[in-house]
């Protein structure tokens, strides 16, 4: 007598995270989740293009406001002159006395206890267009009753340094966008032309890869900055200096691709393609490409705090942007001498977020790179 037979019945199991199934995007995002360096550099670059696109409203005070040259940086207190415990917090103004600085020569300044500033969150401020279109007046964080606060103190001309920063942060950023996008787009087109179509056009367009890449490129910078006239408009100038940095930087882009584009066009698919009569820009596009931009995403960001630090560089030198723009290299002009340096070391602050955002990138870079590479 047969025994019956139970018929097993199937349940739908989903499949386990990281089986395979996942996605290549997935899988580079679940690799970068790993790096704690990776996640803080991503969220660094995520609070810096915040601050970036809403200066207007992070920034306290009108960048352009004139007040107290030199004056050191508010602090935020919990208790008042006595020493009593205040809520919420207070600061007090910069205001100049009658006493002469022995050394410098300059007005002695102190706070101000007798006109302390209650601070708060989401205060009214200096009128302002949100997107150049919104009108609003509401900031982030400052006085409650609208008056100037500087939290780093303030230049020569009496602007405050964080506003200055927050709003330099735009000119700073946006050049090394613009240069790294043209770079990214020269670069790969031209590595990955190169790469694939080989030959005579592969010798001839290394050879010139090869004298772009020969130039010294800082006294080229100076060289070619130079030859604008200082009456040319700040736009102008402006558009000259991305010119120069974008011609002297897809050069080594342009290299990379083009190693990459070499052991590409030797794998089985794309031979196939060939033999199939595929055309020469549907294998470019269709596979070499999709291929390439993991590598050119990641020398993207690794190419960005380079163009910044540049951009820091030629500003301090007064070669990458003219008032009444600002960036954080014109800011550091004021620091060219080191009694002022030593005297009012809170200009210095510029180079705060220059390097903050040299790290957040790096990170990013690095993490990245690791997620799209594993091995």
């Amino acid at each position: 007598m047969k025994a019956d037979v139970q018929p097993v019945v199937s349940a739908s199991v989903p499949p386990a995270k990281g089986d395979g199934n996942e996605t290549y995007t997935a899988l580079v995002w679940r690799r970068l989740k790993r790096s704690w360096t990776g996640m803080a550099g991503l969220i660094l670059v995520c609070l810096l293009v915040i601050m970036t696109i809403f200066a207007e409203f992070f920034a306290p005070v009108d960048p352009k406001l004139t007040g107290v040259g030199f004056a050191p940086p508010q602090t935020i207190s919990m208790t008042d002159r006595d020493g009593n415990f205040v809520f919420p917090p207070r600061t007090y103004p910069i205001r100049e006395t009658d006493e002469l600085d022995p050394i410098t020569f300059q007005p002695i300044v102190g706070p101000d206890y007798e006109n302390p500033q209650t601070l708060g969150f989401f205060v009214k401020g200096f009128e302002y267009r949100l997107f150049g279109l919104i009108p609003a007046q509401r900031h982030f964080f400052g006085d409650t009753n609208g008056t100037p606060v500087n939290f780093l103190g303030t230049d020569k001309f009496g602007r405050d340094v964080l506003s200055r920063i927050i709003y330099g942060s735009r000119i700073s950023l946006m050049i090394a966008l613009t240069v790294v996008f043209i770079i990214t787009v020269v670069g790969t087109t031209v590595g990955m032309v190169s790469g694939y179509f080989g030959g005579r056009l592969d010798a001839w367009v290394q050879r010139f890869v090869e004298l772009v890449l020969a130039f010294p490129q800082l006294p080229l910078y100076l060289a070619l900055t130079s030859l604008i006239p200082v009456t040319a408009p700040t736009n102008v100038f402006l558009a000259f200096v991305i010119f120069v940095m974008s011609a002297l930087g897809w050069a080594q882009m342009s290299r990379e691709v083009r190693g990459k584009t070499l052991a590409l066009a030797r794998i089985d698919y794309v031979r196939a393609a060939m033999a199939i009569g595929a055309t020469d820009r549907r294998i470019i596009f269709q596979h070499i490409f999709p291929n390439v931009m993991s590598h050119v995403i990641v020398a993207v960001t690794l190419a960005i705090p380079n163009v910044v630090l540049l951009e820091s560089f030629l500003g301090f030198l007064g070669f990458a942007v003219k008032p009444p723009l600002i960036s954080w290299g014109l800011m550091l002009q004021d620091t060219a001498t080191y009694s002022v340096i030593g005297s009012y070391p809170w200009i210095l602050a510029p180079v705060g977020f220059v390097l903050v955002t040299v790290f957040a990138f790096n990170a990013l870079g690095d993490g990245l790179r690791d997620a799209v590479d594993p091995y």
